[in-house]
């Protein structure tokens, strides 16, 4: 049995071709079953999220090409359109790509924790629908477990290195607490609504949104509890807000100076805190001229993501140190699994002889022969049955001079009285 990943991310595949081979919520468990169907997979798992798109096996055959026709089956699509976007792990890869991505390491951006809970919905769902089992259970977990003393033992997370989370980092550093700030966002892309996310972690509870379409900005406004206004209201509200942040598509400035000092009159010049994310501005560079007013562009941002990503990549090469402990650990665990499986058959193959030696011993005693004489052939014969194999081969072993085999028997049947003989020459 082998453990092996497929699969298309970021890194090896444009969004639209990322889009094309996603499974959505709906598909999923249809996708689960119809994988564990093919001949050759004993497990099966299905990462999907807007990044990648990953099949984790179980299976008997180390060959890509049959999982190939079926991922691009399912979704409609020609081998050729895909085959150069994917990737394929086996064995000691897969399990190191697996913990790597639990862990943040093989994020768009390095650490992110969101993964491991993707990961996490990925096999529960796998598990409700039974396509996984001891191997693909454990190598989840043990990934589950990886991706948590990562955390715990580095500074991966610890630094924000995407211009929302350091503009709150940054908003942080300067009011304190933000509970009690009004804060308003101007623009509804995405990197406003991962600001307004951080800014709701924040406690933030007086959110303002605005954009040049109210009904997208009523959306993400409805989100946080937050109020939504057109980019031609901004002048009548500024004046209410602490934090500014602005990350819009405008060609031209959409906060002007004239706007901000009407603003801070209102305000009786108590200090705003404004950041500009936008290329080209949302806000116009004159305003940072003006007194009680702090204005950051993404260039000044830029430096502290910079530094932050430094440390981060500092702490991933902590991380993969961890991660190589790890899967020496789980490869000597899988190893060992073959081991039990042996040992199973020993016993059950003991178990037949005794059986077997035992119901003749049970007739002879129904016939009335002498119990002593009973006890001696039972005895006799189980040594008997139990060694001819093992001599036979050790036999052999000892003519075509196989040291190892019998250095191995030597630890296997003698080890015990090797040691005794120790002690008593002592």
């Amino acid at each position: 049995m082998s453990l092996i990943t497929l699969g298309i991310n970021h890194k090896t595949a444009p969004l639209d071709l990322r889009e094309r081979l996603a499974f959505t919520p709906q598909t999923l468990p249809e996708a689960l079953l119809s994988l564990k169907k093919l001949n050759h997979i004993k497990e099966a798992s299905i990462l999907s999220t807007c990044n990648r798109t990953e099949l984790y096996c179980v299976t008997t055959e180390d060959n890509d090409q049959k999982l190939i026709d079926w991922f691009s089956c399912f979704h409609g699509l020609d081998v050729a359109q895909i085959r150069d976007h994917l990737y394929f792990y086996a064995h000691e890869e897969t399990i190191r790509h697996a913990m790597e991505v639990a862990s943040g390491l093989d994020s768009m951006v390095l650490g992110e924790p969101q993964i491991a809970g993707q990961m996490k919905d990925a096999y529960a769902l796998a598990n409700e629908h039974g396509t996984i089992g001891l191997l693909l259970g454990k190598l989840f977990q043990r990934a589950f477990a990886v991706s948590k003393q990562v955390r715990t033992d580095t500074e991966i997370g610890s630094s924000p290195v995407s211009v929302a989370f350091a503009a709150v980092n940054l908003a942080r550093q300067i009011f304190g607490d933000l509970k009690k700030t009004t804060v308003l966002l101007v623009g509804a892309g995405e990197t406003i609504e991962l600001t307004a996310r951080h800014l709701h972690t924040q406690g933030v509870k007086n959110i303002i949104i605005a954009n040049r379409s109210v009904d997208r900005a009523k959306k993400l406004a409805d989100e946080f509890q937050g109020e939504a206004i057109s980019l031609q209201e901004i002048g009548q509200h500024l004046h209410r807000s602490d934090i500014v942040i602005a990350s819009t598509a405008s060609p031209l400035p959409i906060i002007g100076k004239g706007t901000v000092e009407r603003a801070l009159k209102k305000r009786k010049h108590e200090p705003v805190f404004m950041v500009d994310l936008a290329v080209p501005r949302d806000i116009e560079p004159e305003v940072n001229e003006l007194d009680d007013v702090y204005l950051y562009s993404v260039d000044d941002l830029q430096s502290v993501i910079e530094e932050n990503m430094e440390n981060r990549q500092q702490a991933a090469e902590q991380a993969r140190d961890i991660i190589d402990a790890q899967v020496t650990q789980f490869l000597d665990w899988q190893r060992s699994l073959g081991a039990v499986d042996i040992i199973a058959q020993i016993r059950k193959n003991t178990q037949n002889i005794t059986n077997e030696v035992l119901q003749k011993a049970k007739k002879q005693l129904a016939a009335g022969q002498n119990p002593e004489d009973v006890l001696e052939f039972l005895a006799n014969t189980l040594t008997n049955k139990f060694l001819h194999l093992p001599s036979t081969q050790l036999r052999l072993a000892s003519q075509d001079k196989r040291n190892d085999v019998l250095t191995i028997a030597q630890d296997l049947f003698l080890a015990n009285n090797t040691n005794n003989t120790k002690k008593s020459d002592q």
